[in-house]
């Protein structure tokens, strides 16, 4: 598996397990959860990728209850874990709305909560989970520098954010923003041409894709675009998802995919994506499908 470095000191696996679902699974015991990680390392999948929200506030601890069970695994793993969404659910269920919280107390208790849920004493990328339209940027900056400080941190970076809304929140801080994880798949193709690649590429920063299966729409696509991934597909005699990974880590941008599954078999399998080899023209084919047209 090809390691992406981040930072001098950080390195991601080019393919990363996303764990959205975990608290979703009727099994959430220990034993499975480690199951799971294990078919993910074994594959060389070493960067797990979590959220405060994920499961309803539930996800962190069901994979803490894994390292908790079994703690050489925090040494085999990058651990990823978001905040600023709070919804009306778990922990948060006296909100009367959903909405983002960028405030230096909300980061600080986040962090704190996600470490103590996961059992572990630091969490190597924090990322803002969304665009906050309230944001101070000095005071969010301020207290991501801070938790980098601390230690509790190692890492700081964005997800879903536009290009002007990481340099608003850059200017707040000492610290370099790592990465941005955003929306690109075969099913969402608009990163490609609205700048928000471009930017990152242009920085030299390494973009986190998530839905890369456009949320399980492409394995049921039933049109132009499915016909062509089965295509492309049987000549490498892989399943289609494997061709639409293959379709993201084919850019010189050196994206890094973000896949959850709950199936251990479909786990199995992440690492498919690296056995095709998209050429210019077969890309531009799965491109032109994605569109609905051919390219102008």
């Amino acid at each position: 598996m090809q390691r992406v470095s981040l930072t001098e000191s950080l390195e991601f696996s080019r393919l990363i397990y996303g764990m959205w679902r975990l608290g979703d699974d009727a099994d959430t015991t220990p034993a499975y959860v480690e199951r799971k990680i294990q078919l993910c390392l074994d594959q060389g999948i070493t960067t797990f990728d979590q959220a405060d929200i994920y499961g309803g506030y539930t996800a962190e601890a069901v994979l803490g209850g894994a390292l908790k069970a079994n703690p050489a695994l925090r040494n085999k793993m990058e651990i990823v874990t978001k905040c600023d969404i709070v919804a009306p659910v778990g922990r948060h269920e006296q909100a009367t709305v959903k909405y983002y919280d960028t405030s230096r107390q909300h980061i600080e208790k986040s962090v704190e909560t996600s470490l103590s849920d996961m059992g572990i004493d630091t969490i190597d990328m924090l990322l803002i989970h969304r665009p906050d339209p309230l944001m101070d940027h000095h005071e969010t900056g301020a207290v991501l520098d801070d938790l980098v400080k601390s230690g509790k941190v190692r890492n700081v970076g964005v997800s879903n954010f536009r290009p002007w809304d990481w340099d608003l929140l850059q200017s707040g801080m000492s610290n370099r923003l790592v990465t941005n994880q955003i929306e690109v798949s075969l099913a969402e193709i608009t990163p490609f041409t609205n700048g928000d690649i471009a930017f990152h590429q242009r920085l030299g920063t390494n973009l986190m894709a998530w839905s890369p299966l456009g949320g399980g729409a492409l394995i049921s696509e039933t049109g132009k675009l499915g016909a062509v991934m089965d295509d492309v597909a049987a000549g490498f005699n892989v399943d289609r998802s494997a061709v639409a990974i293959a379709f993201l880590l084919t850019h010189p941008a050196t994206l890094l995919p973000v896949l959850g599954t709950n199936n251990p078999d479909r786990i199995a399998k992440i690492s498919d994506a690296l056995k095709v080899s998209l050429d210019r023209e077969t890309w531009y084919r799965l491109y032109e499908a994605a569109l609905g047209n051919e390219v102008p």
